[in-house]
């Protein structure tokens, strides 16, 4: 009965915030950090971003906290990918999640960017030739998850924000948290919620906000002084996720000493609603094929409210598609696994964004 009165609780909460909570696009000019949007991982980028209710382990961090509570043991995942392919922009990702104790897990992730050597130019110098500057764009994220039943899990991270050039630099942080409920016969039924990006606002610092005036005193001397440019506080990008999965199974068998399921051959479906707190809110739709929990084959597209299937209309950089697929051996008999995972997703200008990584499940 607690099962499903919380399932009815969260199907009403996510119909109510399909009604009432929008984003602003008039507002899209105004946030900042925008990095801190990217998911850094593959496998939830195949997806198109439509697990948040089914995501586990170190990846969890990046969608819905609350799905790293069901970490094995200890994973190590490293990722590269190549961003908006023809902009020249990198993103290497590296991290960690280690249960400890029964239901609990901590987990870090660091994310940097790379935008490779820019000139330097100058009003005098439009064409540059004073040498280069390479910016430098880095988020470490720190989260707890645990679990508090066999249905209910749930998490909190901080995450710290770097940005800087040749002259400027913000730091900022931000929280994200999430909730996970599973229900259902053999769980195959699960809902999610996160809230990310929610933190005080950042601003710019350094000598580039600075310029220098030729100033004169009372006794007519003339002198140099430096003046700091009016600069403005900026908000974090805050998002509100929603999902729910549901996990067909084509042949199961169950352990009769366990209890736990098993099948040749899974098929997952997922959908998400994101409320964008200055972009047009999103839904997302996702497909996962699973043979034998070793080979899996993933899709995923992403609607953008009022453009739909309109690419043209669209203001981020995704058509919608997106693909994946997953590789996974077993290495010895304590259930160690080596993962390969590759994803893309089609873009609107530029020649799409490739994700690959490798995973360790100690």
């Amino acid at each position: 009965m607690k099962k499903l009165k919380l399932s009815i609780i969260l199907v009403i909460a996510l119909g109510y915030s399909i009604n009432v909570i929008g984003g602003n696009a008039d507002r899209a000019g105004e946030a900042g950090a925008s990095q801190i949007l990217i998911n850094p991982w593959t496998q939830s980028v195949g997806w198109g971003g439509a697990n948040t209710a089914s995501v586990t382990g170190l990846e969890a961090m990046a969608m819905n906290i609350a799905g790293m509570a069901y970490t094995r043991k200890t994973e190590l995942l490293v990722n590269h990918k190549r961003y908006l392919v023809g902009s020249e922009i990198s993103i290497n990702t590296f991290g960690f999640a280690q249960k400890v104790g029964e239901t609990g897990v901590i987990g870090m992730s660091v994310m940097s960017m790379n935008f490779g050597d820019i000139e330097i130019t100058e009003v005098d110098l439009p064409e540059g030739g004073i040498g280069t500057f390479s910016p430098k764009l880095t988020n470490i994220d720190v989260g707890f998850a645990k679990t508090f039943s066999n249905s209910i899990s749930g998490g909190l991270s901080v995450k710290i924000i770097s940005e800087s050039i040749a002259n400027v630099t913000a730091r900022g942080y931000a929280f994200d948290a999430g909730i996970r409920y599973v229900t259902g016969d053999n769980d195959q039924i699960k809902f999610g919620i996160s809230l990310k990006n929610v933190g005080p606002t950042m601003r710019p610092d350094g000598d580039g906000v600075s310029f220098t005036v030729l100033a004169q005193n009372a006794d007519g001397n003339q002198f140099l002084t430096t003046k700091d440019h009016r600069v403005e506080d900026f908000q974090l990008p805050s998002l509100l996720n929603i999902g729910a999965s549901y996990d067909f199974y084509i042949s199961p068998k169950i352990d009769t000493t366990s209890k736990e399921i098993s099948a040749d051959h899974r098929v997952t479906l997922a959908g998400n609603f994101t409320a964008n707190s200055f972009t047009k809110d999103q839904y997302r739709v996702g497909l996962e094929y699973s043979f034998r929990n070793m080979f899996m084959l993933r899709g995923g597209y992403v609607l953008e409210q009022a453009t739909w299937f309109d690419s043209e209309k669209r203001t981020s950089a995704y058509t919608g598609p997106a693909f994946g697929a997953s590789f996974k051996a077993p290495l010895g008999k304590k259930g160690t696994t080596f993962g390969f995972h590759y994803a893309y997703q089609m873009t609107e200008n530029f020649s799409g964004t490739h994700s690959i990584g490798i995973k360790l499940d100690l």
